[in-house]
């Protein structure tokens, strides 16, 4: 016997009648959008910095 939840099995909630795979599907991919713009200027901060970096290294003797 699964969990309940507000009287449904757990599973039942999962498979949302017959179209969880959809539903979990689009939630996983919006997800996954929504990290990369929120990673995406932490990695070009790196990435420029390190740039200006080796660009002042090489004015700099």
């Amino acid at each position: 016997m699964g969990a309940r939840l507000g009287g449904a099995l757990m599973s039942e909630f999962l498979a949302m009648g017959g179209h969880g795979l959809y539903v979990w599907l689009a939630y996983g991919i919006s997800f996954a959008v929504l990290a990369g713009l929120g990673l995406r200027p932490i990695v070009e901060r790196r990435r420029f910095l390190a740039n200006a970096r080796r660009t002042d290294e090489g004015r700099n003797p």
